[in-house]
């Protein structure tokens, strides 16, 4: 049913994927995506973050805890150190007190790698809480945004939004919350403690932080344009592929295999060689951080050398010890460290805030139009059908339908047949709800649809598509879809009147029988069998077959017409078909042509008018036509 619903590119939304590039974590830094409203996304995600406010405050008060005795550290360390000392030349250890320095030490260390593990713990509930959250939320909007959003959007850009997506959110709450709170409190805790400690010392530390940055940033914005070549070639490479796989018949056929094999060695080779440039600039990152944090170190064990030998008398260098040049040697790598793990989760949260962006998106479109409070009862329905002067297109100033008026009696078996494009599932769609005129009116039994819940409505119409939906269930399972309060009777005597039955029985498991993917282990026409069981179990007023028999044999095709005949008898019955042999009984026969009815009537009225439908189906007859 999807040829006449497609929208145009143009009205299609991008939603797109999350990135991260392939050549390490500076390469995933170099593309890491970023949210286009980013205020926004963090206040609405911490939202949902401060649900499990409890888990949150836990967390941050035992990071707190860990990060206090991380910066507690070098301070004891140094005061341990000073316990060492020489005095009129000779050399002096206070043991008492460097015990109690190492015990308390020993102490606070074990109790940081406990608590640490709480929040390890912490930290994945509070992850796990949120997007269980932002999943059930996204999966209940996908359950009521309507079928034009649907047909409108990529399937699998939503299937990745509750995959990928909610999946970069798990991943940076539960490493980057804790993360960001502890860099930060590590940076005021360091900061305070080294200026307590010696201020001058401090600002030769913070003298290579301008030089970081600038070096950073201006290598990060040159590597970027290997790392985005990178990515495009990746993609392309990829495509090739798939394009190979799935069309891999089609290229033995043409004999096209070598130069399929020569494409792929092209665009593999570029891959290659950006590659190789992008792991060795991103490799540079490294050793340059590495070389400016140990020339901070160098200046800072210089400067503390001097003014603890040279300026000991002045103010500068007062209270500067051997412990003190430590401690601050020790604070200096660790002010660097949360510098480095901020960069270090810039892609993960960029990425996961870019996610979640796109999580929302589809959270905030609005949800397929239920309005209508008319209920019919569908024991007491008749099922006349009549469709009054309706006008519709997919795009507004393009109409599919054109000023269409059709009545259909109760349990008649009308037949719509017209080339592609016509408006044959157009019909079926309107019908439905999944889309509403945009000038006439469709009403059932007198009663205008649109004044008509669309539970209600749909409750009262089946549908048997030319792709039949089977789930990874047992085969009564996936009866029993039509009615979900069904008896194992019910469903077996449903199955038997669509002429299921009969197969079903022969398999080992019978109706426990686990069908497969799409339900892959049975032919073609036993999932037709199911779906017209499925059918005949919901026990509708209404009926619709769309292209039902299309892909199967004419022997599976007999079989299958007898259990629609069964499935069609008493019931308002639409039949949406391009094999005209299996309309001729139809009661009248709808020909569509640019939107209208180009003629009608039944099979015997329509030979002998000899128009549209005579023409096609002498053709098909001698087999010009399928």
């Amino acid at each position: 049913m999807a040829e006449e619903r497609k929208a145009p590119p143009s009205n299609m939304p991008n939603i797109g994927r999350p990135g991260g590039g392939p050549g390490g974590p500076m390469g995933a830094r170099m593309n890491a995506q970023k949210p286009k409203n980013l205020g926004k996304t963090i206040a609405r995600l911490l939202s949902y973050i401060g649900a499990s406010r409890a888990i949150l405050i836990a967390l941050l008060v035992l990071v707190l805890v860990v990060t206090a005795a991380d910066i507690a550290g070098p301070a004891l360390q140094g005061a341990a150190i000073d316990t060492i000392k020489i005095v009129d030349g000779k050399f002096s250890v206070d043991l008492a007190e460097m015990r109690k320095y190492l015990i308390l030490m020993g102490v606070i260390f074990a109790a940081s790698a406990l608590v640490t593990y709480v929040q390890g713990l912490l930290s994945a509930k509070l992850a796990q809480n949120t997007v269980y959250r932002m999943r059930k939320d996204l999966f209940g909007k996908i359950s009521r945004l309507s079928i034009s959003y649907t047909d409108s959007h990529r399937h699998g850009d939503m299937m990745s939004s509750m995959t990928n997506d909610v999946e970069n959110v798990s991943n940076a709450i539960s490493q980057s919350v804790s993360t960001l709170f502890s860099a930060v409190i590590t940076l005021i805790g360091v900061a305070v403690m080294m200026l307590y400690f010696s201020p001058l010392m401090t600002l030769i530390a913070l003298v290579t932080i301008p030089l970081t940055v600038l070096v950073s940033t201006n290598l990060a914005k040159f590597m970027r344009k290997y790392f985005t070549e990178q990515q495009k070639l990746l993609g392309k490479l990829n495509t090739h592929v798939e394009e190979m796989v799935s069309g891999y018949r089609t290229v033995v056929a043409y004999g096209k295999e070598k130069s399929a094999v020569e494409d792929f060695a092209d665009s593999a080779d570029k891959l290659r060689k950006c590659t190789i440039k992008a792991r060795v600039f991103g490799s540079l990152m490294g050793p340059i951080m590495n070389f400016l944090g140990n020339l901070q170190y160098v200046l800072l064990a210089i400067t503390g050398g001097v003014l603890m030998v040279k300026f000991s008398h002045l103010p500068i260098g007062a209270g500067i010890t051997p412990g003190t040049i430590q401690s601050m040697l020790l604070y200096s790598k660790k002010f660097t460290h949360p510098v480095n793990m901020i960069a270090n989760q810039y892609s993960t949260i960029m990425t996961a805030l870019a996610g979640a962006e796109r999580i929302f998106a589809i959270m905030d479109e609005p949800n397929e139009i239920n309005e209508g409070k008319t209920v019919l009862d569908g024991d007491k329905m008749e099922g006349k059908i009549v469709f009054d002067h309706v006008k519709f297109g997919y795009v507004p100033d393009k109409p599919v339908l054109k000023d269409l008026s059709l009545s259909v009696s109760p349990g008649q078996k009308i037949a719509i047949v017209g080339a592609t494009g016509s408006g044959k599932t157009t019909i079926i769609n309107l019908l439905m709800r999944f889309y509403e005129p945009q000038e006439g009116k469709i009403t059932i039994d007198g009663v205008d649809i649109a004044r008509i819940p669309k539970d209600n409505l749909r409750k009262l119409i089946s549908i048997v598509l030319q792709d039949t939906v089977l789930w990874g269930d047992t085969i009564e399972n996936n009866i029993r879809y039509g009615k979900l309060d069904a008896t194992h009777y019910e469903v077996k005597r449903a199955a038997d009147t669509a002429m299921a039955d009969h197969f079903t029985e022969r398999l080992p498991d019978g109706y426990n029988t686990v069908l497969s993917e799409g339900g892959s282990n049975l032919s073609q026409g036993q999932r037709q069998l199911l779906a017209i069981s499925r059918a005949v179990l919901a026990d509708p007023r209404i009926l619709i077959l769309d292209e039902a028999t299309s892909s199967v044999d004419t022997r599976t095709e007999m079989n299958i017409q007898k259990a629609m005949i069964n499935l069609m008898k008493g019931r308002t019955s639409f039949i949406i078909a391009h094999r005209l042999s299996t309309i001729r009984d139809a009661d009248v026969i709808i020909v569509l042509k640019d939107g209208m009815i180009a003629e009608s009537g039944n099979h015997a009225e329509l030979i002998k008018k000899g128009g549209e439908y005579s023409k096609l189906y002498n053709k098909q007859s001698a087999g010009l036509v399928t």
